[in-house]
């Protein structure tokens, strides 16, 4: 297992509840998480074979912000 990490916009439980389908679809469900205490919002994916672009691109289609921490 790979471990990627991304500075991200998301903030509170709303922003989290609003990626969460995407991101379970995409990373499944329990492969990823959200340090909102951190000032960079970490997204912190768990996968074999997701890319960083794989997981730029769903959470942008969700509509956040998202670049490689």
């Amino acid at each position: 297992m790979k471990t990627l990490q991304f500075k991200t916009n998301i903030n509170c439980g709303g922003c989290i509840k609003a990626v969460t389908p995407t991101l379970n679809q995409e990373a499944g469900a329990g492969n990823w998480q959200v340090d909102t205490a951190n000032p960079n919002k970490i997204l912190t994916v768990t996968s074999d074979q997701l890319t960083n672009e794989q997981v730029m691109a769903a959470v942008q289609k969700a509509g956040f912000e998202i670049q490689a921490a």
